[in-house]
C-alpha cells in the first residue's frame, strides 16, 4: 500500500511517502511560513524524489487537528482534493495521536499537547499502544495536571510548545513528568502515513476538522446571537 501523509495542523509542515510499510521519503520543516504556498510544491518534490506517481497512491493520510485553524484547513482541503481527484480514500488522524506516536517506546503514559493560549491546551492521554486513556480536550493545563497526578505513573510530555508550560508541569507533577530530547516534540508525518495503513478509511466528504473548540470569530458570533 502506498500512502502519502500530510501534516500542516501546526507550525510544522510535514509530508511523507510510505510504500508497503517502508518510509521511502519524508520532508519536515519547522519555519513560520505560509503552508498554503509551500505545501503543494513540497508534495510535488517529494513525489518526484521517491519516484511516486499520483496514480500509484492507494490512500492519503492527513492530520485533522486540533491545532492551528488555518493549518488544519489547509491540510484537509489539500488531502481531500487530491483524494477526490485520484478517487482514493483519505484517512484523518488526530494531530495529538500523531504526536503521541513519538513516544510509543516510553514505559508509561504519553501526554501530547499544543498551546491554545490563555492557559489552555489541546491535549489527550495515551498508553503505549496509542489507545486513549483520557479523551482529547481543550482544557486549562492546571486542571489537566491535577487529573494526571492521580494516575501515579510516569508521564511523557510531548509538545512543540513545551517551553511555555514546562515550569508549570514540573511544579505540579515533579519527577512524575518526563521530558524527552527536542527532536521528539515534533510530529513526524511518516508515523501519520504508517498509522493510516492500519485504519479504516472514511468518505472524503465526511472528513471534517477536529478543532476541539469553535474558532474565536464563530464563538463571538454565536454569543452575539444568544444576546439578541
Amino acid at each position: 500500500m502506498n500512502v502519502l501523509g500530510i501534516d500542516t495542523s501546526n507550525e510544522i509542515l510535514g509530508i511523507a511517502v510510505v510504500k508497503d510499510g517502508v518510509v521511502i521519503g519524508e520532508h519536515v520543516t519547522f519555519v513560520k511560513k505560509n503552508h498554503s504556498v509551500r505545501l503543494m510544491p513540497a508534495i510535488d518534490q517529494l513525489m518526484k524524489e521517491t519516484q511516486t506517481k499520483p496514480e500509484e497512491l492507494d490512500r492519503i493520510a492527513v492530520a485533522k487537528g486540533p491545532g492551528s485553524y488555518t493549518g488544519v484547513r489547509i491540510g484537509l482541503t489539500t488531502a481531500k482534493t487530491m483524494a477526490w481527484s485520484l478517487n482514493i480514500p483519505v484517512v484523518g488522524i488526530s494531530s495529538l495521536e500523531a504526536l503521541a506516536s513519538q513516544g510509543r517506546l516510553f514505559d508509561g503514559l504519553i501526554c501530547p499537547f499544543f498551546d491554545a493560549r490563555r492557559g489552555l491546551v489541546y491535549t489527550g492521554l495515551y498508553d503505549q499502544k496509542l489507545q486513549p486513556v483520557k479523551e482529547e480536550a481543550n482544557v486549562l493545563l492546571t486542571e489537566w495536571l491535577k487529573t494526571l497526578k492521580e494516575y501515579r505513573e510516569r508521564i511523557l510530555f510531548l509538545s512543540q510548545d513545551l517551553s511555555i508550560h514546562r515550569e508549570v508541569i514540573t511544579d505540579v507533577l515533579g519527577d512524575q513528568a518526563v521530558f524527552p530530547d527536542a527532536a521528539y516534540h515534533y510530529a513526524r508525518p511518516a508515523y501519520l502515513a504508517l498509522a493510516a495503513s492500519e485504519k479504516e478509511a472514511g468518505s472524503v466528504h465526511e472528513l471534517v476538522p477536529n478543532y476541539l473548540r469553535l474558532p474565536e470569530a464563530e464563538a463571538k458570533w454565536l454569543a452575539q446571537q444568544e444576546k439578541q
